[in-house]
């Protein structure tokens, strides 16, 4: 009886050393490049991960003339058997319609095999899926419970979503220091949003303790991978001297990255960097340029300044229509200067038929928010009327 037991033992570990050798002398002429030999041992060999390889050499064109039908059929093979890679690649291709119909039901049925498993690419994917409603219900709750799978075994764009989400209450109660941890995780693996958002976290002091050169060192290290807003911040802690010594040139430098990206906000301080003149000659049409394309992406400060130069010709031609215009899409975003100065042009009839029950309403507007202008005009209005 026992050598009998003992035979099967013997028989059973020859035969898995077997199949475990036929899978490394296949992956061994593969990565020799004898894609012939490869891909007749993987199919010989027929375990999960082997299929999974077929489907990636027809995928990839490796040996085989380029398939993706064909590396299909065998994804779904490795994947029925239960691999994870392929249940996240079948996923993949159900996802986004190639070569099967597109079917977003059918992916997230693969993807939450796959993440069933551990897989934490599939585990953010699924997360993504549930925080969009894609494939599924959508579920805020569920999605952060994916994230913190996938975060949990470090994935960084799982980490930087986690953060996001307890940074803003989504799906989970708000939590800040939660947030800052899982930022500092992100960041650490070279994210620059998570860097950007850590970095405004102790620009602020927001979850954890203010530290401008901390904020420093993660708005710097985020500006350097081109992150947009890090590079606009980054001028500002330059500009204010906030962490760092003071250095306008440094802040013109950083501001100019984020204009070029399009950053509202550094579009407007380039413009007024070139108005004022002070730090690099003064060029207003430059000036001009760089507050149109803040005024167009809605910024109000730039709407203002815009439509103060049309107002004055100052760089462009005079325009009272164009300055009215521009004055009044700032002032209904509620910019006092700009309610005032839209007040003055329905007063004087500039760039608009006069209108002075329009004006005075305004100038009201401007009053209330303190600006001392409109308060001294409405003053002097109203003494006017009374005599």
């Amino acid at each position: 009886m026992f050598y009998k037991s003992g035979l099967i033992g013997i028989v059973i570990t020859l035969v898995a050393q077997t199949v475990f050798a036929d899978f490394n002398s296949a992956q061994k002429a593969y990565n020799e490049g004898d894609y012939a030999t490869a891909i007749r041992e993987f199919r010989t060999d027929g375990s999960a991960r082997s299929l999974f390889q077929v489907g990636q050499m027809y995928s990839n064109g490796k040996g085989v003339r380029q398939d993706r039908r064909e590396a299909v059929k065998w994804y779904r093979k490795s994947a029925e058997l239960g691999y994870a890679r392929a249940q996240t690649t079948l996923g993949l291709f159900y996802s986004i319609g190639e070569e099967v119909k597109q079917d977003k039901k059918e992916a997230a049925k693969w993807y939450k095999k796959a993440a069933d498993q551990g897989l934490a690419d599939a585990q953010f994917t699924l997360a993504q899926m549930y925080e969009r409603g894609d494939g599924v219900k959508q579920d805020k709750t569920e999605a952060v419970r994916w994230y913190q799978k996938a975060a949990d075994q470090g994935h960084a764009n799982a980490q930087l979503n986690l953060s996001l989400k307890y940074d803003s209450g989504e799906g989970v109660d708000q939590n800040k220091e939660k947030a800052a941890y899982w930022y500092h995780k992100a960041a650490e693996q070279g994210l620059a949003r998570a860097q950007y958002q850590l970095g405004v976290l102790y620009d602020k002091g927001d979850g954890i303790a203010q530290d401008k050169k901390e904020a420093f060192k993660w708005y710097r290290k985020a500006a350097d991978q081109g992150y947009a807003r890090a590079q606009y911040n980054l001028g500002l802690l330059y500009d204010r001297g906030d962490g760092i010594s003071h250095d306008p040139k440094e802040a013109f430098k950083w501001y100019r990255k984020a204009a070029e990206r399009g950053v509202a906000d550094a579009q407007y301080a380039v413009g007024l960097i070139l108005i004022k003149g002070t730090l690099v000659p003064q060029d207003r049409k430059s000036a001009l340029k760089w507050y149109r394309k803040a005024a167009e992406q809605g910024f109000d400060e730039a709407q203002f300044a815009l439509g103060l130069m049309y107002d004055k010709g100052d760089g462009v031609k005079q325009d009272r229509k164009e300055a009215f215009k521009w004055y009044k899409k700032a002032a209904e975003q509620g910019l006092d200067i700009a309610q005032f100065h839209l007040g003055l042009m329905y007063y004087n009839g500039l760039g608009v038929k006069q209108n002075k029950i329009e004006a005075l309403s305004w100038f009201q507007k401007a009053a209330e928010q303190g600006l001392d202008q409109a308060q001294k005009t409405l003053e002097f209005v109203g003494t006017r009327r009374s005599h």
